[in-house]
């Protein structure tokens, strides 16, 4: 069975009151709208959640499909840190592939302001190797600035080019009204924002954000109920894998998860990374966009950091692809186990047409996400979607 998106939705990204329950219920209501009801056709749910800590609650699966409906059916809280979202939709593609069940509804929700920083910072440590990296106090900013550091060590990027793939990721931020970060920014104005971890700025990371999104993976039956023949969208081809959870351990300058992740749904679908019009990375840090860029396939070793230029003027090897068009998690913002869910939403909207048009990349047919959970490569996703 050919697994399509039969309905995506979000909730608004940023900081609110709202509860995480309430978010996920703006998330069904939009992709649900003016078709059949949840309980009419979700045979199982998967949610991504990367921590109870900020809300004290665990059962994400069972209280997601009790909000929005549905009894005895399947469903699941889905753990890999900020891959939770991607690896919950993974589980709903193998299922609908497999002919076990026709439509599975893939979630992802994150209430971080519920914990403050300093919950947050605590929260996301615990993605790091409790004996050898948590007790020697590092954060997730200052894990990511050691990669950083080494990169622009090892290629002849700058704390400038840095900067000009958070204006470029703000600038399409600006034009989606989903994004927490609706405003553009000047490469000054991230030099001279404060050093959370040098070289990473405050302007190079991603913020903290409640959020939540959905997207319903289905049979070519059920995805005409919800009106998508003319919009139809398959997820064709899924890469995952696992690295050492230890920084240390690993090649600091080049993914080589993401790699593998990435090269495994280039092969199920049957493409190569030049066919890639619209690629979702993680880029919860500057840094990381260029990196994945690489890994990807999508730039030449070394020179990733180029992803903010127009295509036409990146250098030789590079594909004509356009990275992060929602902002990114940089300025869509980043609700840790939503944040999966959200990138295939956006390369929904772009393959379908219906993203807003001054981000909206013109004849686009191939997209890519990779979501990436702890740090680097500790665990990948990537999702490749076509029409």
């Amino acid at each position: 069975m050919d697994p399509h998106v039969a309905a995506v939705g979000t909730s608004a990204f940023g900081r609110t009151d709202l509860t995480g329950r309430d978010l996920f219920s703006a998330a069904v209501a939009e992709a649900f709208g003016d078709g059949p009801d949840p309980a009419e056709v979700v045979d199982a749910v998967y949610v991504g959640n990367q921590s109870e800590s900020y809300e004290h609650q665990i059962m994400h699966g069972t209280l997601l499909a009790e909000w929005c409906g549905l009894r005895h059916v399947p469903a699941e809280r889905v753990e890999g840190c900020a891959a939770a979202g991607a690896l919950a939709l993974r589980h709903a593609v193998e299922d609908v592939r497999s002919g076990l069940r026709d439509a599975v509804l893939a979630c992802g929700v994150e209430k971080m302001t519920a914990g403050g920083t300093a919950g947050a910072t605590n929260a996301l440590s615990a993605a790091f190797d409790r004996a050898l990296e948590q007790r020697s106090g590092v954060t997730a900013p200052s894990q990511y600035a050691l990669l950083a550091q080494r990169y622009l060590h090892d290629t002849e990027a700058t704390e400038r080019d840095l900067a000009r793939i958070a204006v470029k990721n703000h600038a399409n931020g600006a034009a989606n009204p989903r994004a927490q970060f609706q405003r553009e920014t000047d490469v000054e104005t991230v030099l001279d924002s404060d050093y959370v971890a040098p070289p990473l700025k405050l302007f190079d990371c991603a913020p903290v954000t409640d959020g939540s999104a959905v997207v319903l993976v289905a049979n070519e039956e059920v995805a005409a109920q919800f009106g998508t023949d003319d919009l139809s969208v398959q997820i064709a081809g899924v890469g995952a894998g696992a690295n050492n959870i230890g920084v240390a351990d690993r090649n600091l300058t080049f993914v080589e998860g993401a790699h593998e992740a990435a090269t495994d749904a280039y092969d199920e679908a049957g493409i190569d990374p030049a066919d890639i019009d619209v690629a979702e990375v993680h880029d919860a840090f500057t840094s990381c966009e260029a990196m994945l860029a690489e890994a990807a396939g999508l730039a030449p070793r070394g020179r990733g950091y180029e992803s903010a230029l127009p295509p036409a003027e990146r250098s030789e090897g590079w594909t004509d692809t356009h990275l992060s068009t929602s902002g990114g998690l940089k300025a869509r913002g980043h609700p840790i186990g939503a944040t999966g869910i959200a990138q295939t939403v956006e390369v929904y909207e772009q393959l379908t047409g219906t993203a807003t048009p001054a981000r909206q990349v013109d004849d686009a047919t191939t997209g890519l996400c990779i979501n990436e959970g702890g740090v680097a490569d500790a665990v990948t996703v990537a999702h490749v979607l076509t029409t």
